[in-house]
């Protein structure tokens, strides 16, 4: 029911956003916004004098309505070709290229927003329109078709999340009288043809071979103009594999409760698909940056640069799931695939495995034999397990003294369900690690060899068991047993090719031992995988720069993670490390400005502090840290 105040209506939603807009404000921040306020003005003032009204405009992006069809459409047609009039005055890199979807749908209005399905269809025919194009709905074309001098594209059906039906997608080509392309009017004056040939039953077959020739060979021009706009816009070059981000799943269960559920379903997938040496996967914590945003789909693909998006919704209730899932090209707005599973909880093992069967299929990959076994190895048959398995990983990723305390309890109970359970196992013995590294254990030496047990229990039971092997590399290291510690790092990353964490924790191992020169390509993988990483990975990358000599690199990572945490022993290590790169390069005022910054927030940092805490880690040479108290004590570190 819609709360007293809600009311429904029939308008025209008019949405529109910038295309590769994270990448204009990357070149010149600046420059980008003051385009962008100029550009806004435009949408603002032509809205509102066709009658239109702005709902919302935040970011670089803008919902209104009109009550009119006509007027909405030959709004954003003028809107487009004065912007592309003032594009026409940028250089080429600062032209700033809008996208307008038109809906006429049912909304659901309270308090003045927009909300619901003729919302949402809009906003998806804004992320299937070209930079500076505008793409519109059936509805829309039916009113508008005859009644603007213009023409239109029919771009076929294309299925929107959330919405039962697909959509007919229409694009509206900008100038009065302007032709199709070239290849389309072939292919239209070749079916022409074609229908008149149809009388001679001799050229049938002939007519229907050159038209599936024409229909693919535009199809094939369209789909490498979209991926070369897309390649030239993306955050990052693409990789020269299949890549994909599976974004978290949308929790339709109505009791936040159950996130835990969606988010670890999701998790799975990202897990098994890491596997995969012929993949590359985006790193759970950059994909659910997304995480309950209306997101474009090709806007994603351009931020974390791939070429794939997997997303969906899970609704789980009284031991019955429904999960949606659909595979989106990223380039072109494509659905590759989409699926709904209706099924008894018991039933989540086969329906993961479908799920990542159906995207390897579709991405067309080749999996090992090794790969194929673990990523269909089923890490337990017990639903009930498996779900306390997922509460307890959301608590662990955390990373907090109560919420560690409370996902071992959960992996205790999960365990207690299945004695088997390799993979609760080696989380379990990864809570007494988080114990040890965040200082939580009143006994750390106890807390380590706890770990240690666990590690090596769960790898007597899976001796594939990767984050077995995960965790005894960081228990080695910290017993400084170096040669232990790399030989298990090794198998973690051969198992887990494309997993941030665990190639970020392989280079930090390594920077441990003084390995620098295999540690750099690895955390550049590590960052790769992950563009908004966890601040530990940030820190790990300006620790490898910092030891490989480039201070640069070192200070830019270590500027990112203090402009995220300030506080803990993390902090107070990034700063250690900055102030000293700072004075590597002889920035000596930068690196006392930074001192000043350290002791206003951590006012007990000394020289004695830093040499006390430094050694607590496991450097297998700390010949270094002369070098950099000396440089500490120039920039100001009191005794």
């Amino acid at each position: 029911m819609t709360s007293p105040e809600a009311k429904r209506k029939l308008t025209v939603v008019f949405v529109t956003d910038v295309a590769g807009y994270s990448r204009l404000m990357g070149d010149d921040p600046d420059a980008t916004v003051k385009t962008l306020a100029s550009y806004r003005d435009v949408f603002f003032s032509r809205i509102e004098g066709a009658g239109g009204r702005v709902v919302n405009a935040p970011g670089d992006s803008i919902l209104a309505e009109f009550a009119s069809v006509v007027d909405a459409v030959s709004t954003a047609v003028d809107i487009q070709r004065e912007l592309a009039a003032r594009n026409g005055e940028l250089p080429e890199s600062r032209r700033m290229h809008f996208r307008i979807g038109v809906n006429l749908g049912d909304v659901l209005v309270r308090e003045g927003e927009l909300f619901g399905d003729g919302v949402n269809i809009a906003a998806r025919l804004e992320a299937l329109a070209d930079p500076g194009g505008i793409c519109i709905s059936r509805r829309v074309y039916d009113e508008v078709e005859s009644r603007l001098d213009l023409d239109f594209d029919y771009l076929g059906e294309h299925t929107v999340k959330n919405i039962a039906r697909p959509v007919r997608v229409y694009k509206v080509l900008l100038e009065p009288g302007q032709a199709p392309t070239r290849t389309e009017r072939a292919v239209r004056k070749l079916a022409r043809s074609w229908r008149k040939a149809a009388l001679v039953a001799a050229g049938a077959v002939l007519v229907a071979l050159v038209a599936v020739l024409a229909w693919n060979l535009y199809r094939q021009s369209v789909i490498e103009s979209a991926l070369a706009a897309f390649e030239k816009e993306a955050a990052f070059p693409l990789p020269d594999r299949p890549s994909i981000a599976v974004l978290a799943f949308d929790n339709l269960s109505g009791d936040p409760e159950q996130e835990y559920f969606s988010d670890g379903l999701s998790e799975n997938i990202i897990t098994r698909l890491a596997v995969i040496s012929e993949m590359f996967i985006i790193a759970r914590n950059s994909s659910f940056k997304y995480k309950g945003k209306a997101v474009d789909v090709r806007k994603v693909g351009r931020e974390l640069g791939v070429r794939y998006v997997l997303e969906g919704s899970v609704q789980k209730a009284k031991g019955h799931i429904r999960i949606t899932v659909q595979l989106i090209d990223a380039a072109t707005g494509n659905h590759l695939w989409a699926e709904s599973y209706d099924r008894e909880l018991k039933d989540i093992f086969a329906v993961q495995d479908d799920i990542t069967r159906r995207v390897v299929t579709e991405l067309q990959v080749n999996l090992t034999m090794g790969e194929r076994a673990r990523i269909f190895a089923q890490a337990t048959e017990n639903a009930a397990a498996f779900d306390l398995y997922l509460r307890g990983n959301q608590s662990f990723l955390k990373f907090d003294r109560e919420k560690n305390h409370q996902a071992r309890k959960s992996f205790e109970q999960a365990i207690a369900l299945d004695p088997n359970y390799a993979m609760a196992i080696a989380i379990l013995g990864w809570t007494h690690m988080i114990d040890v590294f965040y200082r939580f254990s009143d006994d750390p030496a106890h807390s380590l060899n706890l770990a240690e047990e666990k590690a090596w229990h769960a790898l007597d039971i899976d001796e594939n068991m990767w984050m077995s092997h995960s965790l005894l590399s960081r228990v080695y290291i910290y017993k400084k047993e170096f040669e232990r510690a790399i030989a298990h790092g090794r198998k973690t990353v051969a198992f887990r090719p494309n997993d941030a964490v665990p190639l970020a924790l392989f280079a930090s191992l390594l920077t441990f031992s003084g390995n620098i020169e295999e540690a750099l390509p690895l955390v550049q993988r590590a960052l790769r995988a992950h563009p908004f990483p966890e601040v530990f990975i940030i820190h790990i990358a300006g620790t490898v720069y910092y030891f490989a000599g480039d201070f640069a690199q070192s200070i830019t990572h270590f500027q990112k993670s203090l402009k995220r945490r300030t506080k803990g022993p993390v902090a107070r290590l990034s700063w250690q490390f900055l102030i000293a790169g700072y004075m590597e390069l002889g920035r000596e005022e930068e690196a006392r400005a930074e001192m000043r910054k350290l002791l206003a927030v951590h006012p007990e940092s000394s020289v004695r502090t830093v040499i006390k805490t430094t050694k607590r880690l496991p450097y297998k040479d700390f010949s270094f840290l002369d070098h950099q108290v000396k440089q500490l004590r120039a920039a100001g570190l009191p005794e």
